[in-house]
């Protein structure tokens, strides 16, 4: 008895991904005083100091938050440093408290498809086989025993984080919970007490400050002028330190932003919102400033539009991007390109590696004319779980490596400064399916074509529509078009490439009208087409063979 066909999921639609909505630069302030430094410690820590005391305010009061709640909060800072210095303080509460409730969902979530995943293979005969869709059972009476522990150690994770989040309560560590745990392995890190404590601290100051429309150069706390002159307004208990009027410090330090300074100067001389952001890098010992402001997102182009001229399809891996461009119907074209990248090492080197491969990539597709490159919209949140992959740690480690998230984010933010569009699809099968189709037709004595290459040209075709399986053969019992038009893979309006291609001395006349007889006989059988070797290696015809 056969088996039954497995039925494939929906393919989602692709779309057109939308462009950033906001913009961030920044600048090392140099040539600080040390009475300068004195002030940004001194103030820092002072703000510090409330923000931590908000946030715990903020946890304790879990679901009952109100406005009224948030308004008293920012009174009591109010009067300890300033209206707006308390806006923000609040503002950035907000703003972390509610990213710890997501990531307690996520890892709610996760939780509970772990307890899911491990039931089901204990409820499964030991050493049964599973399938690509579900995972078999234990191997061995051991481990199954083993797992029967860590269903109830899961179950017993899982009770206590959704208690929590029911009771609105949420753990949050400012500075982070991966510096304060490398306190304790300060041997592994490869720091001293001190160091850490320098870091500790640092990381839980406090000195930014939101924009506001309308007010000169856009920010009342932290102003920066067109020709880069920084002034903060201090906060009552610092007053005693200002160098200037309305209780206000400058620094000696000037601000450029080489980076889109352009941009942030109109919105300066406009006085529209800017946001600013000073920190400490106490790794190089370097002070600096963070500029921000938002924009509305950029309005997406119609599909046709974006893939007028083509589309360049990218693969994403663990290691490389390979990408290959593909004509408007859906043709691989040229050579395939494969832009490397180095993940080890420090996360400033990861994003530094990932900016330099997406700007190769971008590039190469506008010298390629196209105007859109198709990408995978990957999500590996649900394939990371340690109970659906077992002893795969290698390939569990491959897949969280993976910068998927970073790369997406990055992708639309840059193309959108380049004018290419990104469009977005459905990752299923296209591995599977372009290394089926595409992969050996696409190899050839001086290329090698591998698994990546394909996806990115099955990529790249389900971004434009196409199916993609390559164009299917013609008949055998007859290679002419009786059966209709012999290809899928070319456009409706251009039937007639797939022609028998005319004579070369009548391609400049117009075809006869067609009647009832004949017009006239093409002598195919008698032309003597000749290949001269020796000379230009072109194909010849007698003119004088062509008879009415």
């Amino acid at each position: 008895m056969t088996e039954p066909k497995k039925q494939l999921r929906r393919i989602a639609p692709s779309f057109v991904a939308l462009g950033p909505s906001g913009v961030s630069i920044r600048d090392r302030l140099k040539h600080l005083t040390p009475e300068d430094e004195k002030v940004l410690r001194l103030l820092g820590a002072h703000l510090g100091s409330l923000a931590s005391k908000d946030l715990k305010t903020r946890c304790a009061d879990g679901m009952e938050h109100s406005t009224d709640t948030w308004a008293a909060r920012k009174r009591e800072l109010t009067a300890l440093s300033s209206s707006r210095w308390a806006g923000s303080i609040t503002k950035a509460t907000r703003d972390q408290w509610a990213l710890a409730r997501r990531g307690q969902a996520a890892h709610l979530q996760n939780l509970e498809a772990g307890i899911k995943t491990v039931a089901h293979r204990l409820s499964l005969p030991i050493g049964e086989k599973g399938t690509k869709r579900a995972p078999g059972g234990y191997r061995s009476q051991n481990e199954w025993f083993q797992k029967t522990r860590r269903l109830h150690l899961l179950e017993d994770r899982t009770d206590a984080v959704r208690a929590d989040r029911e009771a609105g309560r949420v753990r949050v560590a400012r500075g982070g919970k991966r510096l304060l745990n490398t306190r304790h392995n300060l041997g592994k890190a490869q720091l001293t007490e001190p160091e850490w404590r320098q870091r500790w601290e640092t990381s839980r100051w406090f000195l930014q400050a939101d924009g506001e429309s309308g007010k000169r150069y856009g920010n009342e706390t932290i102003r920066i002028t067109p020709d880069g002159e920084v002034s903060i307004k201090l906060p009552a208990p610092l007053a005693g330190l200002a160098n200037s009027k309305h209780g206000r410090y400058v620094l000696t330090a000037r601000v450029s932003f080489p980076h889109r300074g352009t941009e942030w100067a109109d919105r300066v001389e406009a006085n529209r919102a800017v946001a600013y952001r000073i920190h400490y890098d106490t790794a190089r010992g370097r002070w600096y400033v963070d500029a921000s402001w938002t924009f509305p997102v950029t309005q997406t182009i119609p599909m046709e539009t974006a893939l007028a001229h083509g589309v360049v399809g990218v693969d994403t891996n663990a290691d490389h991007l390979a990408a290959w461009r593909l004509d408007t119907h859906g043709n691989p074209t040229g050579q395939p390109r494969r832009f490397w990248f180095d993940l080890s090492g420090t996360a400033e080197h990861h994003d530094a590696q990932v900016r330099h491969a997406l700007s190769r990539l971008l590039s190469w597709a506008k010298t390629c004319g196209v105007a859109a490159i198709a990408v995978e919209d990957l999500d590996f949140q649900a394939e990371k779980t340690r109970e659906k992959h077992g002893r795969k740690r290698r390939f569990r480690q491959l897949i969280s490596g993976m910068p998927t998230g970073k790369l997406r984010a990055r992708l639309t933010s840059m193309a959108d400064a380049t004018g290419i569009a990104i469009i977005a699809v459905d990752p299923a099968y296209t591995s599977m399916w372009g290394a089926r189709h595409w992969q050996k037709p696409m190899a050839g004595p001086t290329r090698k074509t591998s698994r990546h290459d394909a996806a990115s040209i099955a990529i790249g075709r389900r971004a434009q529509g196409h199916p993609i399986r390559r164009r299917t053969t013609p008949p055998r019992n007859d290679q002419s078009d009786r059966y209709g038009h012999r290809s899928v893979q070319a456009d409706r309006r251009g039937l007639g490439r797939e022609g028998t291609r005319r004579p070369v001395t009548d391609r400049g006349q117009e075809p006869p009208a067609r009647t009832g007889r004949k017009q006239g006989t093409r002598a195919t059988s008698a032309s003597k087409t000749v290949r001269d070797a020796r000379s230009d290696r072109q194909w010849v015809q007698d003119s004088l063979l062509l008879t009415d």
